[in-house]
């Protein structure tokens, strides 16, 4: 492994800003300086003159290969992380899941068969627990032991990944003791079955019905029944891809108790919203997802929630279905449209986008996308950021290029983009994966294989 000296580049971690050089070796960060003040000797140097230089972005909500709907998402472990590399993340957490009937082993196993040598990036595994039982229970002890520490479970999708409050309890109970973290799909699946059928019973079909069966209010009634049920467990809790105002001032009402519940939202509820839904033709199809898009109006308190901390991590939940063929679906029925949008390349930039625009600070930025997810999930300091002893997952990040997002020039394996035309200020010019250059001056020069997987601690805000 070659010596890497990045030099002259404004630092930037979740907890400061210094202009510092930056020496690598064998993977890890060795040494920081003042620029210029050490004479280090490095066989690579990279001139970060005027640039950022911010600690690879952790992804901790990525659906590779997911079956769903009947179909699979398009990108697999190695198109998926080779884009997460490009848009300057170098660490994703995907979700294993368990069938119905069968164990957590199995379906742990599987996903480590789909990734294994596949990742241009690390990677690590959350856990979907579709059926408690006794068996998954106990299985959930052996998981936190071997590093996947986290385990979903879903409130929607009756018949699929659905479990009702007293499934939901035990697994929460389980995981007081075990030390491992809930992780929360809330929605009133229940009742949003209902709607849907009364929907399409009265011929609304198209793709906006989506987001109008979807209600914010069955989101915000499961957030806070959610939270009550981890009240009774005395366990923590972490709801993934909040979309609404109502469910952010459940979560909001919840930390002011001072309980130990932790919220995320993604950019597609920051930057799009029912607009796109209802875009004419089959179009809207492409941007349903599950929490739905909501009326713009709803961006305010997420970016306030943000702000404010009640929501702590920005997660892409990226998991994409091609229009053609997939999306396509559900023509004629939009609850037969596979959920999901592509997002793990753009993440970085958008958030950067809203520094920008002024709702982020840099350092914020770098927290909602790098460091407080390591420490959310049993990472931190060895991803999400950059200091001596951390693994040298570093981004080279250019403040001032404009670019226009589009599927013309994206390396996600979809056919379209959920943010096509978008002009955003900055790019990630270089990143390096311990140690290693996998993007050159926007030149991908990693290989499958690379990503290594990386086994967890505990979540860190509860030690």
């Amino acid at each position: 492994m070659t010596r890497t000296l990045i030099s002259g580049g404004l630092v930037i971690t979740a907890a400061e800003e210094l202009h510092a050089d930056v020496l690598v070796e064998n993977g890890r960060v060795v040494a920081m300086a003042t620029p210029g003040s050490q004479q280090w000797t490095a066989e690579r140097v990279i001139d970060a003159a005027q640039k950022y230089v911010i600690p690879g972005g952790v992804d901790a909500h990525t659906h590779m290969e997911l079956p769903f709907g009947g179909t699979f998402a398009s990108d697999s472990f190695e198109t998926g992380t080779q884009a997460a590399a490009w848009g300057g993340t170098t660490t994703i957490v995907d979700f294993a899941v368990q069938t119905v009937g069968r164990s957590l082993r199995e379906g742990l196993d599987a996903w480590h068969a789909k990734a294994d040598g596949k990742c241009a990036v690390d990677y690590a595994f959350h856990m979907i627990l579709s059926d408690v039982n006794e068996h998954s229970l106990k299985e959930m002890d052996l998981l936190v032991e071997e590093g996947v520490s986290s385990f979903k479970l879903f409130m929607a999708y009756p018949g699929v990944f659905y479990s009702d409050d007293g499934r939901i309890l035990r697994a929460m109970q389980r995981a007081s003791v075990n030390g491992g973290l809930v992780m929360m799909h809330a929605e009133n699946g229940i009742a949003i079955d209902v709607l849907v059928e009364q929907a399409l019973a009265r011929g609304e079909t198209d793709p906006r019905y989506h987001g109008e069966v979807r209600k914010a209010l069955l989101e915000a009634e499961a957030t806070h029944r959610a939270i009550q049920l981890a009240r009774v467990a005395e366990t923590p809790l972490y709801v993934v891809h909040v979309s609404a105002e109502e469910a952010v001032a459940e979560l909001a009402a919840a930390r002011d108790k001072g309980l130990p519940v932790f919220g995320e939202t993604c950019p597609q509820y920051l930057f799009l919203s029912t607009d796109n839904l209802a875009e004419p033709g089959f179009e809207g199809a492409k941007y349903v997802c599950s929490t739905p898009l909501r009326p713009r109006e709803h961006q305010a308190a997420l970016w306030r929630g943000l702000r404010t901390n009640d929501l702590q991590v920005v997660s892409t939940d990226h998991c994409p279905f091609c229009f053609k063929g997939q999306k396509e679906l559900g023509r004629g029925d939009f609850s037969k449209i596979p959920n999901g949008l592509p997002g793990v390349e753009n993440r970085m930039d958008l958030l950067h986008q809203a520094v920008v625009d002024g709702h982020l600070t840099r350092r914020r930025w770098i927290e909602i996308a790098c460091a407080t997810p390591a420490r959310m999930f049993g990472l931190y300091p060895k991803k999400g950021t950059i200091a001596p002893g951390a693994d040298a997952d570093i981004v080279i990040y250019d403040p001032h290029t404009e670019q226009t997002i589009s599927a013309e020039t994206h390396h996600m394996s979809v056919d379209y983009s959920a943010y096509e035309g978008k002009t955003v200020t900055g790019q990630v010019e270089t990143v390096l994966s311990r140690g290693e250059v996998v993007i050159d001056r926007r030149t991908f020069t990693g290989r499958p294989g690379h990503g290594l997987y990386t086994p967890r601690s505990t979540c860190q805000y509860l030690s």
